[in-house]
């Protein structure tokens, strides 16, 4: 997973420094509420609800996302996620995906954690006038962080300084002719966060993140058939702010032994 990691990095990192027009979009935040279902095993089950861009009293997308992680060990584990999201001016996504994630301890007592996933997009774009139906592409996403816990006191409380950056490439087995031109890498994310865990059953994480989105754009043409911008790749980076909320429920069969050896993952799963 390290030489993957290492691959995709290299790849994001020659799409940014070819010759590219930048775009910044507006400022998001992006609040998020998880509830977590501890289970005897060591297991989780996950539900999570986010909106995005809020105005008013609402917001103009919002994100479910169920879960559920199984570990072999301290530091194998696999699981599965499926996300729905929608919203204003937005189509209706669903992504079921399958994870595969590692963790082990390195100098100094941080954390270096892996998380491989691939993932299939259904979009269903027919409520819009030339919207063609559900319809959908595979994605392999590669995710790497560095964390490290320190506790605060002898209350319980801890915080949780994380760094993480993911890479988000299209996988496709076959390229048809009329198939537009794509760039390797078509999402990165650089994510940079505090958690504060209060208690056993409750922790939350603000944090910032800056992603980019990596495209190739067409010519553009005025009214007089005037060449007013030229093809080539552009970089779009939105800037995030977030705040995770996540409350821990305990299965009943579990004891205090199994709840302070069990895995708790940070709360971008």
């Amino acid at each position: 997973m390290r030489r993957l990691f290492l691959l995709l990095l290299l790849l994001s990192a020659t799409a940014t420094s070819a010759q590219t027009r930048r775009a910044v979009s507006p400022t998001q935040l992006w609040p998020e509420a998880q509830a977590e279902l501890a289970l005897a095993n060591g297991d989780y089950l996950l539900l999570a609800l986010r909106g995005e861009n809020p105005r008013h009293l609402g917001f103009d997308a919002g994100r479910l996302t169920l879960g559920y992680e199984h570990f072999w060990n301290g530091r194998w584990s696999w699981g599965g996620t499926a996300r729905f999201t929608g919203g204003s001016g937005q189509d209706e996504t669903f992504v079921p995906e399958a994870l595969l994630r590692h963790r082990a301890p390195v100098l100094g007592g941080l954390t270096f954690g892996q998380r491989l996933s691939v993932e299939r997009s259904f979009v269903n774009t027919s409520g819009y006038k030339g919207g063609s139906g559900p319809n959908g592409q595979t994605n392999v996403r590669l995710r790497v962080d560095l964390e490290k816990l320190l506790p605060v006191g002898s209350a319980g409380l801890a915080l949780r300084p994380r760094l993480s950056y993911e890479a988000v490439t299209r996988l496709r087995l076959q390229k048809a002719d009329t198939d537009p031109s794509e760039r390797t890498i078509q999402f990165t994310s650089l994510r940079a966060e505090m958690g504060v865990r209060v208690s056993p059953r409750f922790d939350f994480t603000p944090w910032f993140a800056r992603r980019t989105e990596y495209i190739i754009e067409l010519a553009g043409f005025d009214a007089k058939q005037v060449v007013t911008r030229e093809a080539g790749n552009t970089n779009n980076v939105m800037p995030i702010f977030g705040l995770d909320l996540r409350y821990m429920l305990f299965s009943g069969r579990l004891s205090e032994a199994d709840r302070a050896r069990r895995v708790v993952l940070p709360t971008q799963h």
